[in-house]
């Protein structure tokens, strides 16, 4: 599904991802963890074709096409869909009427739909009131879990091949986390989705329960295998000791 290769990638003067590898395969959910400041959000951009994001070297093919040269909408139409760490607010649009565009259909018209049929099933997936969510402004005073349930139900109207997700757990409470964590789960298997999930910490992967774990540390990934054995190891050593005990014998890293 996603093939990154030896991916460089600058913002201003500043190079923020080093030589990036990466593959996701079809239908395979991946977690990237790492510190903060490491790259993370950088890599999920620089996939949608953020353009602030200057890609300097390598490549990024995803469902056999080669995406640098790309614009955003190019490649979302492709597929890819993403969850932003730090959702905007919209004002003058609804969520209903984001979420039915995003799906493919019409804002929502009382003349020729009654009762909104569309947005609402979205929204109630990811635990937001549809009386309460249909009318207002995108994320206008939402709170930080609202945020990212209506990130997550816009992912899902999309139906997006590859859903990328910055930190859905982060700023929602334990409950949140088990929702969003099932949900994006479910999701990913009823539409044979691909997943990248982006978090600090590892309790929405007990719902998720992830392929592949990746450790991102100073601008690359310095590690991939079975999450339960990355995670334990974070767990115990933390990113600096474990990131130096990865690094410490290699002259240099290649996945």
């Amino acid at each position: 599904m996603l093939k990154v290769e030896n991916l460089r990638v600058s913002v201003g003067a500043v190079e923020v991802l080093n030589g990036v590898n990466l593959i996701i395969g079809d239908e395979e959910t991946h977690v990237l963890l790492g510190p903060n400041a490491c790259g993370k959000t950088t890599l999920a951009l620089a996939i949608l074709g953020y353009p602030a994001y200057n890609v300097t070297g390598g490549s990024i093919v995803f469902d056999g096409q080669e995406l640098i040269g790309k614009n955003i909408s190019e490649r979302a139409n492709l597929g890819i869909g993403l969850a932003y760490q730090n959702p905007p607010e919209v004002r003058g649009v609804k969520l209903r009427d984001i979420i039915r565009l995003i799906a493919g259909s019409e804002p929502w018209d009382p003349l020729v739909e009654p009762e909104e049929r569309l947005a609402t099933p979205f929204l109630e997936r990811v635990g937001l009131n549809a009386g309460s969510f249909l009318t207002r402004d995108i994320n206008l005073g939402f709170s930080g879990g609202e945020k990212k349930r209506s990130e997550l139900a816009q992912v899902f109207a999309m139906r997006a091949k590859l859903m990328l997700l910055d930190e859905p757990d982060s700023g929602v409470d334990i409950d949140s986390v088990k929702l969003i964590g099932t949900e994006i789960g479910r999701a990913a298997e009823e539409l044979g989705s691909s997943v990248l999930v982006i978090t600090h910490h590892r309790h929405i992967l007990q719902y998720l329960e992830p392929d592949v774990a990746h450790i991102m540390y100073d601008g690359r990934i310095i590690i991939s295998g079975e999450p339960r054995e990355i995670i334990s190891k974070i767990e115990k050593e933390g990113y600096e000791r474990y990131a130096r005990e990865i690094l410490g014998g290699q002259r240099e890293w290649t996945r």
